[in-house]
């Protein structure tokens, strides 16, 4: 014990603190070199958004990550759509700000909830989420485990049509497939073509909805006791105004 006090005070130069963090080496730096490494490595993050065409859903992407990844998207006519079959595609695009790297990959699910017959039309889209959860085990499991990358869907924007009235059987079931495999975050489309007395009328049967057939979506974490209060004011005040406007 007294080994380390006089290690520690040796480093302790009066009047120089910006020198004893830069020398000193302990546990204490932990923090430091786990925050420096994980920045130069930078972050992976896969986005999946789902729900019928026309929603919004590309323009909201473009919106959250100012990058447009439609480009060569082509245009489906009506008949073209109802033909279609659920296909899963991915954008990947490496994005930078103030220093940290985030490789983005969004998975785009054109073609579901468009076709006549939409029953168990999730199906390719449940299938491709557990391909990816049985990769990553894979690569977790093998030898070379240092640049194992990270396809599972992390998050899952489902916009829901605001002309219904309430959530469709293809909704309900689409939920019920994912809600255990992905975070879900039910979002009502173009919400301003509704005056905001609808909004909440609309929000009101969702929600009961969501709670009547079991849907688990995704809801912030609780703040540790520990937290000082301004925090946890902002994490109230943050869960408040999501409850409010999950919208889009």
């Amino acid at each position: 014990m007294s080994t380390g006090l006089r290690y520690k005070s040796k480093l302790a130069t009066p009047g120089e603190p910006g020198d004893i963090d830069k020398q000193y080496v302990g546990f204490a730096t932990l923090p430091n070199q786990v925050h420096r490494k994980s920045v130069k490595k930078g972050f992976d993050f896969t986005l999946m958004v789902a729900g019928e065409s026309g929603l919004g859903k590309s323009t909201l992407v473009h919106s959250l990550f100012l990058t447009d990844l439609y480009k060569d998207r082509k245009l489906l006519s009506a008949e073209e759509r109802i033909s279609q079959t659920v296909e899963i595609l991915k954008h990947t695009v490496d994005i930078e700000e103030k220093g940290v790297k985030l490789k983005l990959t969004i998975v785009d699910t054109p073609g579901f909830g468009d076709a006549v017959n939409n029953t168990e039309c999730w199906k390719p889209i449940t299938d491709y989420v557990d391909q990816q959860f049985e990769q990553y085990f894979r690569d977790e499991s093998g030898l070379n485990r240092k640049n194992i990358q990270d396809n599972r869907v992390h998050c899952c924007l489902y916009f829901i049509s605001p002309f219904g009235h309430g959530l469709r059987p293809v909704d309900v079931g689409f939920m019920k497939a994912l809600h255990e495999k992905v975070n879900i975050v039910p979002l009502i489309a173009k919400a301003d073509c509704l005056v905001p007395s609808e909004i909440r009328k609309l929000k009101e049967r969702i929600r009961e909805e969501i709670d009547k057939f079991g849907i688990h979506v995704y809801q912030f974490p609780e703040c540790d006791s520990d937290e000082d209060e301004d925090f946890k004011q902002q994490d109230r005040e943050l869960k408040w105004r999501t409850r409010r406007t999950v919208t889009s």
